[in-house]
């Protein structure tokens, strides 16, 4: 009953943290709010949370990963590819390295295995957060797609170098060839299993719904359940579960076009996957300030395993992390736009902006998938000892997402204002001329139909009527979107849609009178909102 209880308390503490976010004058990112809530929280209360590290690992990576391989833009992606990869791989890497051995230089107390693991969990970035910060300054769509492609990739090169540093602190031993080998296993397993697994899945859904139809419910809960399934399998069989979560997001996609679930499926299904989004990242930031007071508090016992007595000096080592993945961060940037995009759009020889080399170096917010990892820690050793430097582990952990934030919150606005990546190409033309092909398939299909109809009955100008009607819907469309097709009509498409949205808020308003007076009833009201609010979004979209 606490568990339930619990955890219906933190979806409250996330809808309550999203509100005053939204409510507060300043442009406060939410993740920062609901870090506070937590710790007033953790403040306020005697109860803790006590999290198992495995169960923690297991309820919120999987599905947070499934969804970013899911929904994540491939076409931009593989426009990209090789600048996202540098970042995803070779900073990971650089920054495992690099900063496992500074944070070892600098609190030699903590085990070079253990530095290690600490530099993996603080290497992954966070979009997520990063939106959150400049929702006020929008960042360039195609800084936005780097951002995701690379936090898609590093969580899981990060969360499988994580694997292998605690593998070496529970061990003692560290081997590169045999790491090598059991890399190669780990990666080509995981992401084997979450392709296979997912496209098995997808294979059976659809055998089943052509014998016995649809139903939205159980297409939904397939989809919930898929993540959940690679994760397990691949950790059954000592592969990578992180990855096998990813490749099992990305399939999706490739599933979906060829096997399309109905409209109404798809929906309901990306509503339920949107409120899933928003109550786990939601309750890892209110969890992490629940779990302050607790670190805080134990600050002294803490920073004695350094070697010091103030826990000023935990501060101190937090903000020479962040300085050091800064650092790291704009020197790899610099590099990766100077060889790819800026290179190939301005030609060689000429330095990147130095605004966008810093909006992408303070973009690198960490945040959900570094404190999921870092819990992840192992409390004990193999002997039932204490895992060596945890607790100081932590709250270093939780210090860099913190200042991470803080840090991209005072930047970013200022160096987004004005900032524009080098142009790319608009994808109006192609829309453009997808809206026309299908536009034509239907007008063919709808003739096709509709003289089927006026043979079989007695009635041939009804079904003429009606096509009509239907197919200058269609070539209005058409001729609205030719290439002669002037700026007036595309003005007079807009205003159309803004006059049916007016139309739209009449037709909500009296229909919410006709409820209150009881003139129609629940089953009627019910089928008339889910209309109108298929038109709205038709046309806000």
């Amino acid at each position: 009953m606490e568990v339930v209880s619990l955890s219906l308390f933190l979806l409250l503490a996330v809808v309550i943290s999203v509100a005053a976010a939204r409510m507060l004058p300043l442009s406060i990112p939410t993740p920062l709010v609901q870090i506070a809530l937590g710790a007033l929280i953790g403040l306020s209360t005697s109860y803790r949370v006590e999290l198992d590290p495995e169960l923690f690992l297991l309820l919120f990576l999987p599905p947070l990963l499934f969804l970013d391989g899911w929904r994540i833009p491939k076409d931009e992606l593989f426009k990209d590819l090789s600048t996202v990869v540098e970042l995803a791989l070779g900073l990971v890497l650089l920054t495992v390295v690099g900063m496992g051995l500074f944070i070892h230089w600098m609190i030699p107390a903590m085990p070079l295995a253990v530095a290690f693991a600490l530099a993996a969990v603080v290497s992954p970035t966070d979009p997520i957060a990063v939106s959150a910060i400049a929702a006020r300054v929008p960042i360039p769509k195609r800084m936005m797609h780097i951002l995701e492609g690379e936090s898609l990739l590093n969580d899981a090169s990060g969360l499988v170098c994580l694997r292998f540093a605690i593998a070496a602190a529970l061990t003692g031993t560290f081997s590169a060839g045999a790491v090598a080998l059991n890399f190669l296993w780990v990666a080509g397993a995981g992401l084997a299993i979450g392709v296979i697994l997912t496209a098995a899945v997808s294979r059976a859904k659809a055998w089943l719904t052509r014998r016995s139809g649809e139903d939205t419910g159980s297409q939904i809960l397939v989809s919930l359940l898929i993540p959940f399934g690679s994760y397990l399998l691949a950790e059954h069989l000592h592969a990578s579960g992180i990855l096998a979560a990813v490749s099992a997001g990305v399939t999706m996609t490739f599933v979906e076009i060829s096997r399309q679930a109905a409209a109404v499926t798809r929906m309901r299904r990306n509503s339920v996957w949107d409120t899933v989004q928003f109550a786990l990242n939601g309750i890892i930031f209110v969890l992490l300030g629940e779990q302050l007071p607790a670190i805080l508090a134990n600050a002294r016992q803490t920073v004695a395993i350094t070697g010091h007595a103030s826990p000023w000096w935990l501060g101190a080592y937090i903000l020479a992390i962040v300085t050091g993945l800064v650092v790291l961060r704009f020197v790899w940037v610099w590099v990766s736009l100077r060889l790819t995009i800026l290179r190939k759009a301005t030609g060689i020889g000429r330095s990147p902006d130095w605004r966008v080399v810093a909006t992408t170096s303070f973009a690198g917010v960490r945040g959900a998938i570094t404190l999921a990892g870092v819990l992840t820690l192992p409390l004990t050793m193999a002997d039932g000892s204490a895992f060596p430097g945890r607790d100081l582990a932590i709250f270093l952990a939780a210090g860099v997402i913190i200042v991470s934030l803080i840090l991209a919150t005072l930047t970013l606005p200022i160096l987004l204002k004005g900032l524009a990546l080098p142009a790319q190409p608009s994808g109006q033309e192609e829309e453009d001329a997808a809206r026309i092909s299908t536009a034509k398939a239907a007008v063919r299909a709808i003739e096709r139909h509709q003289h089927a109809l006026a043979e079989e009955h007695d009635d041939p100008d009804l079904y003429t009527a009606a096509g009509s009607r239907v197919m200058d819907f269609y070539r209005d469309r058409i001729d609205g979107l030719t290439d002669g097709a002037s700026d007036a009509l595309r003005q007079q498409e807009a205003l159309a849609s803004e006059l049916r949205l007016v139309g739209v808020k009449a037709e909500r308003e009296q229909l919410t009178r006709l409820i209150r007076d009881r003139s129609v009833g629940s089953e009627t009201a019910r089928k008339l909102v889910r209309e109108l609010d298929l038109a709205e979004a038709r046309h806000r979209g």
